[in-house]
């Protein structure tokens, strides 16, 4: 059943529980709740200027698996991307409609429907792509949410010079809106109760992913820009078990993480020797809640990393937390600050990325840090063997 998730600073939300393992149900945001206006995401920390554009791709090859009456499958991809240059209008974050039917289907009163639309983003509409050679990221967000709530992310890493494209998984979010307008509303979230969900949806998402990589070069006139043999892919909750199911099925990604997913697509026995990162809340510690990164972590045979950080919760890796103000809610006491969170999700992703896709020594990734003491590297930190 759908249960209200936890987030670092307090956007609840629903989410199915084959996202993630639950956490400790928190109550939306009250009626009496006094919005501060408009949230700015946190600058990019690298030293590009970023754009972002946005595709929509039809798959012919295959029927919409959650709506009966499509048959072609429709996709939303967004691409942010170092720029030519940073002057010009910011993109939307989403649509006053998105906005609404996220908030709505989240259960957030305390604040007009239109809020979130006015989140303020850094990235350049349409700004021209520079660079050659960039390694390319494909971000998923987690169940029910549209891939516009990882943008702070998705912008940080565009200014380190990646490519990023976020998939809006059609149907499993609240709100995706096509051309002329048409929304796709959250059809999957009808289905989540019926066994094998989880294993289902992620398999979804791994042929939503080959999909746009197959299709990225002919689709974006910007794509001249990628180096199609570096490709990663990042994920929160459901998209983080979506990232181990697209590794499994498509060789073309080289390496991933999960962020707070419980995984639902099977690794092989023999083992699975690309590089792979958790980077979750207390709830993944070993022996935890979720025992399907123990399950998992005994077969990834190549480079790994299991990160815990102390006072995260389920949206910690996602834009949520920053959003807190604008909704008229309070953070938690105990839960990890908005600003930290984004900065150690940020910084512990790219050094990742730096390290896989670039080949660049991670000394941040050896073992703790001084600088990030909220960070436990498990099993072993975490009382695991």
């Amino acid at each position: 059943m759908r249960q209200i998730l936890a987030v670092a600073a307090g956007l609840a939300v629903l989410a199915a529980s084959a996202c993630s393992a639950p956490a400790p149900p928190r109550s939306a945001a009250t009626a009496s709740a006094t919005p501060t206006g408009p949230v700015t995401l946190p600058a990019p920390t690298g030293g590009r200027p970023v754009g972002t554009t946005v595709l929509y791709l039809t798959d012919t090859s295959r029927a919409d698996p959650w709506n009966l009456d499509a048959a072609a499958r429709e996709l939303k991809v967004t691409l942010w991307y170092p720029a030519e240059r940073g002057d010009g209008p910011r993109a939307p974050y989403m649509t006053a409609k998105e906005s609404e039917l996220l908030m709505k289907g989240s259960g957030l009163a305390g604040a007009p429907y239109d809020t979130l639309s006015r989140t303020r983003t850094n990235a350049v509409q349409d700004a021209a792509p520079a660079g050659r050679g960039l390694p390319l990221v494909v971000l998923s967000p987690g169940f029910t949410k549209p891939v516009s709530t990882l943008t702070a992310l998705a912008e940080d890493l565009a200014s380190r010079g990646y490519v990023v494209a976020g998939i809006d998984h059609t149907y499993e979010n609240y709100a995706t809106t096509f051309p002329g307008g048409r929304v796709a509303e959250c059809l999957a979230c009808d289905s989540d109760t019926d066994p094998g969900f989880g294993t289902g949806l992620v398999q979804v998402r791994a042929a939503d992913v080959s999909f746009v990589l197959d299709r990225l070069p002919s689709e974006w006139d910007g794509s001249g820009v990628v180096d199609r043999s570096r490709i990663a892919m990042v994920g929160q909750s459901i998209g983080g078990a979506g990232a181990v199911a697209a590794m499994l099925k498509d060789s073309r990604v080289r390496a991933g993480i999960d962020m707070d997913g419980t995984t639902y697509a099977r690794i092989p026995k023999g083992g699975f020797s690309r590089p792979f990162m958790f980077m979750g809340s207390p709830q993944h510690v070993p022996g935890g809640r979720d025992n399907s990164w123990d399950r998992d972590w005994k077969l990834l045979t190549g480079w790994k990393r299991w990160l815990v950080l102390t006072g995260a919760e389920h949206m910690s890796f996602t834009d949520g937390p920053l959003l807190v103000d604008a909704l008229g809610d309070k953070p938690l006491p105990g839960v990890l600050p908005a600003a930290r969170a984004a900065e150690l999700t940020r910084t512990y992703v790219a050094a990742f990325l730096d390290r896989h896709l670039r080949s660049r020594r991670q000394p941040l990734l050896d073992g703790p840090s001084s600088r990030h003491p909220e960070v436990r590297f498990c099993p072993a930190a975490c009382g695991g063997t």
